[in-house]
């Protein structure tokens, strides 16, 4: 229960923090930018900590979705322009760190 809080910690605070940081720095909104950059902080700090308990070839491949949700939210939130190229790379470097990540020794 603890590592699936954190994996969805993790994730959510990844993507949520570049959200956040993102319309700051567009706009110029101080707290904004204060905000993103603390669930940035959050972020790094919610992966050290499941990396003290999970194996790093476990951690990067289920936290990897966060490429994808990334240039999501940019498309959807920010009307950002994602080209097919962006969207096959993130799909491939997600799909490719699962991909070695499954792979049994």
């Amino acid at each position: 229960m603890k590592t699936a809080l954190f994996v969805a910690l993790v994730v959510v605070s990844n993507v949520a923090g570049n959200a956040v940081l993102n319309a700051g720095v567009k706009s110029s909104n101080i707290p904004a930018i204060a905000t993103g950059v603390a669930l940035l902080i959050v972020w790094t700090l919610a992966r050290m900590s499941l990396l003290t308990w999970a194996d790093l070839s476990w951690v990067v491949p289920i936290t990897a979705i966060g490429y994808v949700l990334n240039a999501a939210v940019g498309q959807v939130f920010f009307r950002e322009t994602v080209s097919a190229e962006r969207w096959i790379g993130a799909v491939c470097v997600t799909a490719g760190t699962v991909l070695v990540g499954s792979k049994k020794d």
